[in-house]
């Protein structure tokens, strides 16, 4: 799939956990892992601004577009 989610990223530079960013947005671990790792299929606009207010990032951040090679 051509979008690419750069949510460990984002992690990595705040130093958060998983399980952090998963309790604060109020999803599971395991929803926001298959998230992260790039296996959703539909991301809600709900979520996606809980994830930038818990990161303190703007959705570009979190997601980018790659041409399929």
């Amino acid at each position: 799939m051509p979008i690419i989610v750069d949510i460990d990223v984002m992690l990595a530079r705040r130093k958060m956990s998983v399980g952090t960013l998963a309790e604060r947005i109020g999803i599971t671990p395991t929803n926001l892992a298959v998230l992260k790792n790039g296996r959703a299929k539909a991301v809600r606009f709900t979520t996606l601004d809980a994830l930038c207010e818990a990161l303190e990032c703007q959705p570009g951040d979190l997601l980018r577009w790659e041409a399929e090679a």
